[in-house]
């Protein structure tokens, strides 16, 4: 359990880290436009987001406090 919560508390911080550091990113959608039959015609969207900068400190927090308290889940 304790490797758990560091893993996660190190997976959070990373995520967190990288928000701030790049915190806008594109990523490509299919989406279905026209089916006539059998046939369908599909479509490559490219779509943007934004990590909010609260959600990145939030994050960062959350990793810092597994990574401190997870050492004390032994005793």
């Amino acid at each position: 359990m304790k490797r758990f919560v560091m893993a996660l508390g190190l997976i959070f911080s990373i995520f967190a880290l990288v928000a701030f550091v790049h915190p806008n990113f594109e990523y490509h959608k299919s989406e279905e436009v026209a089916k006539i039959g059998p046939v369908t015609a599909t479509m490559n969207k490219r779509e943007r987001t934004t990590v909010p900068p609260l959600v990145a400190a939030a994050f960062l927090v959350a990793g810092a406090l597994l990574l401190v308290l997870a050492p004390k889940l032994s005793q």
